[in-house]
């Protein structure tokens, strides 16, 4: 694609690595067929090739309007695009870019700033949050069915085992998440379990909080980029020290957010080496468990020789299987694992969830969620299984079949 960069990017890093992208782009329309928004809509401006041709227009200096912002919004940035795409086109990385610059000459409504303001002020604050969602729990029978929804009961996030003591030479820090412990707190002890009973200790820094994904996403990218110097200041002194293997991400999309804390933070001086480090250590935990499959087959026939094999759907969230371009893996453990996999169709497409897309674009989220639990339930499955709390508390809210995380599942076989 040939660009003209206006005067006010084309010498920013910003603005050559727009321009990179910009340039990688061929037109070819292969990620039309995978756009989740495009399908709904059916409007090439809510494609990525649509956007793509909007942010060329207002990166080259054309007047930036609220219908560019419009279709921005749209998107989900499932990245279903990059997946799809031969050229290699950084889709979301030029969405990054430009819904920051937007967001700095168009200006929003008071409603939708308040909203975006309190979104990103309460959901990365586990201090504010989890009060406030207890709150939501004590009265859920009273609140709307659109809210209540949302809010898991306290029987669904109360079985919280005990966490593993640290007693491995084998060791491996990890995110604890900023609405993952209120919403499902036992994802991150079954973690520690699963990894304890295959000889690796999980621990907690302090001053580890969210991962920068809520406030980035918002175009609040300076506050996010703060968030995310944090943790690496938390977790700087052990990777320092080489005391720990890997930071294991539980939720996927705080995974796909911290694995591009290197790129996020490349030309900050002071902490674009610790970055690419800290992103250089990050795997999901289903990479960490598939280094440890044979071990987890050892464990599963010796615990329960020929198991019955519970039906599940896998939901494999975008920011896994697109954003990491993990595929396949936690699959095969629940496979070894005894469970027997349903087919699900279109499993390439977004559930809806997509941070706090759910929440700015209700109408559009609830239409996705529709079609991605006809696909799962399709199988008729007992259970569903996905591997980011965002997309498990939404599918949830959609279906009347338990929802879980992988790995409590694989705990469970391995009790």
């Amino acid at each position: 694609m040939q660009t003209n960069l206006a005067d006010f990017i084309k010498n920013t890093p910003e603005g050559q690595e727009a321009d990179a992208i910009l340039r990688s782009c061929v037109h070819c329309g292969f990620c039309l067929a995978t756009c989740p928004t495009y399908q709904i809509l059916g409007d090439e401006l809510d494609s990525p090739r649509g956007r793509i041709y909007l942010m060329k227009q207002m990166l080259e200096g054309q007047p930036i309007t609220e219908k560019t912002q419009l279709h921005l919004d749209r998107c989900l940035t499932c990245r279903a695009c990059e997946s799809a795409c031969p050229s290699g086109v950084r889709y979301g990385a030029l969405v990054d870019i430009s819904r920051g610059i937007i967001e700095k000459q168009v200006k929003r409504s008071a409603r939708a700033e308040v909203m975006r303001y309190t979104l990103r002020k309460i959901l990365p604050n586990a201090g504010v949050f989890t009060p406030l969602f207890k709150m939501g729990q004590a009265l859920r029978p009273l609140l709307p069915q659109a809210l209540k929804s949302k809010i898991p009961s306290k029987l669904a996030s109360a079985s919280v085992k005990a966490w593993p003591t640290a007693q491995h030479t084998r060791k491996m820090l990890m995110l604890d998440g900023c609405v993952q412990p209120a919403m499902a707190p036992n994802i991150n002890a079954a973690s520690a379990r699963v990894l304890d009973k295959l000889g690796i200790s999980l621990f907690k820094a302090d001053k580890v909080g969210c991962c920068g994904a809520v406030a980035y996403h918002l175009n609040a990218q300076e506050d996010g980029l703060d968030y995310m110097r944090r943790n690496i200041d938390a977790w700087w002194p052990w990777v320092e020290r080489k005391e720990v293997e890997a930071i294991v991400m539980t939720a996927s999309g705080c995974g796909v957010t911290v694995k591009e804390y290197g790129h996020l933070l490349c030309h900050d001086a002071l902490y674009a080496e610790k970055s690419a480090k800290i992103s250089a250590l990050t795997k999901d935990i289903s990479e960490i468990l598939h280094g440890e499959l044979e071990n987890i087959e050892q464990l599963i026939n010796k615990q329960t020789p020929n198991p019955e094999k519970p039906k599940l759907s896998f939901h494999s969230p975008c920011t896994l299987q697109h954003g990491q371009q993990i595929r396949g893996i936690a699959e095969e453990i629940l496979i070894v694992a005894g469970f027997d996999l349903a087919i699900v169709p279109d499993a390439h497409l977004c559930c809806g969830s997509a941070g706090t897309y759910s929440i700015l674009q209700p109408e559009l989220s609830q239409q996705l969620l529709k079609n991605k639990v006809m696909a799962l339930e399709s199988g008729q499955p007992e259970q569903i299984a996905t591997a980011n709390i965002g997309c498990l508390t939404h599918l949830q809210g959609g279906t009347a079949l338990q929802v879980k995380h992988w790995v409590e599942l694989l705990e469970e076989r391995l009790s």
